[in-house]
């Protein structure tokens, strides 16, 4: 047995006969993230164990970007995500996020080319703002003028799930109002996504069992399969009555369900922590707004309020973009990767890789690794992303995975970043967010990057100038 420990003597990775590191990751299931963290620095960037319970295969954990890069990039074609990925994920279908070889290829072409049209770009803007100005401001005033503290992350959550839902079905979900309407959609959402990320820490005997007996965490994912397939049939029922009617079809109707769940979780999350670390780093939060008001005082000329930003406007703000990349480094919407090697091979690190061998990709820990990013690695510092002349600086891009690299690189990419921007310049140019004393703000164990317990806020009206 080997045991390594943490520096505060908390047991960090135990290493048992036959069932090997599971115990371990059973018992840090509630800390997942954080786990990865410590084992990084305590064992190493990278190592090798046995498989599940009562399998024969070896696993692979790593989060060194060097052996990424080479997986997602370099030798691509090794390292799929394999059928037990699609197998974990069923939830999702065979979509362009679950699939390898030539069905994702051609679902990849298919996707480019829409999200690559500049008129499905001027939509995407187009849908994003209205969201913003009729909806979210709306609902933030509201709080503000009742001085009632909200869960942000729920509301940006909502914000997220009714942009991505009008982008491919055409019309709003009306999740983001003032009354907080339950969405039974969005909750099964939530659900299966849980039980996907169960799946992964539980041995694939042990989870399918459950399936077997509808018991726990299975349970749920059915029923929450069931709601998601009805609410889906009704939403392609309605547009495809639409279609016959000669309405124009501007959407995502082909690829619904992946870019819901990939559109609403990425966004929604990545707005939370922002707007948390904008609040635990006032400095940065100011370097933005004075970006945002040489903008406002350019173009409000009639001085309406609340003012809602153009996405154009927001392209060449270098500081607000490397704010939101250096929150994303730290809090990656999905922490964690998964890919199986096709073949024999051997990582950039020297570590052997044998064929099948399932791999586990920390993200979310290599932020926090002082040799990939510096004693400083951390520290909230957006100037880690500008250069000495004052521009965005592309030396951090190579060890930054958050949107994936290589041939999935995630193709969504531009629309989150004009969803987020469009967000966080409303919000933060209007409202002044303050995070409730003493709420505990940590990651919960999940899939997505979700905060375990909300981010409780108080919301104030900004007094424009």
């Amino acid at each position: 047995m080997v045991t390594c420990y943490t520096k505060d003597r908390n047991l960090a990775l135990v290493r048992w006969p036959i069932v090997d590191a599971l115990p371990s990751l059973l018992q840090n299931a509630h800390r997942v993230h954080e786990w990865t963290v410590e084992i990084s620095n305590s064992v190493g960037s990278t190592i090798r164990g046995r498989g599940p319970l009562f399998g024969h295969s070896e696993v692979l954990y790593t989060c060194d970007p060097r052996n990424v890069e080479y997986m997602v990039r370099t030798n691509f074609s090794n390292y799929p995500k394999g059928p037990e990925f699609l197998e974990i994920f069923d939830l999702i279908g065979t979509g362009i996020f679950n699939i390898d070889y030539e069905p994702w290829q051609t679902q990849r072409k298919m996707a480019h080319t829409v999200f690559t049209s500049k008129n499905f770009r001027n939509y995407i803007s187009s849908v994003s703002r209205k969201g913003v100005e009729e909806a979210l401001l709306p609902l933030l005033s509201h709080v503000a003028t009742h001085e009632t503290t909200l869960n942000l992350e729920d509301v940006f959550m909502r914000y997220a799930f009714d942009s991505i839902f009008t982008v491919i079905f055409g019309k709003s979900s009306n999740c983001l109002s003032i009354t907080f309407p339950d969405d039974e959609f969005a909750k099964a959402i939530d659900d299966g996504t849980n039980g996907m990320f169960v799946r992964n820490i539980l041995p694939s005997p042990c989870w399918k069992l459950l399936r077997f007996l509808n018991l726990g965490t299975e349970k749920k994912l059915a029923k929450a399969r069931k709601t998601i397939d009805r609410h889906l049939e009704e939403y392609i029922a309605s547009k495809k009555e639409e279609l016959r009617k000669g309405v124009e079809a501007s959407d995502l109707l082909a690829s619904a369900l992946s870019f819901l769940f990939a559109g609403r979780d990425s966004t929604g999350t990545s707005l939370t922590w922002f707007f948390y670390m904008l609040w635990k780093n006032p400095r940065v939060e100011e370097k933005i707004m004075e970006e945002l008001r040489q903008i406002y005082s350019a173009k409000n000329k009639d001085g309406k309020q609340p003012f809602v930003f153009e996405s154009e406007d927001l392209k060449g703000l270098v500081y607000l973009h490397a704010a939101l990349s250096e929150s994303l480094r730290l809090h990656p919407p999905l922490p964690m990767n998964l890919k199986m090697c096709q073949e024999d091979d051997v990582l950039p690190d020297g570590t052997i890789m044998k064929k099948g061998m399932k791999i586990y990709i920390s993200v979310y820990a290599m932020a926090r690794m002082k040799w990939v990013w510096g004693k400083d690695c951390l520290e909230y510092k957006p100037e880690r992303w500008i250069d000495v002349d004052g521009k965005l600086s592309h030396v951090p891009i190579q060890n930054f995975f958050v949107f994936n690299a290589g041939p999935r690189t995630c193709i969504g990419k531009d629309m989150a970043f004009t969803q987020i921007k469009l967000a966080v310049a409303a919000v933060l140019f209007n409202f002044h967010v303050e995070v409730v004393n003493g709420h505990d703000v940590r990651p919960q164990p999940s899939l997505v990057l979700h905060t375990k317990n909300g981010l409780m806020v108080k919301i104030k009206r900004r007094v424009l100038q």
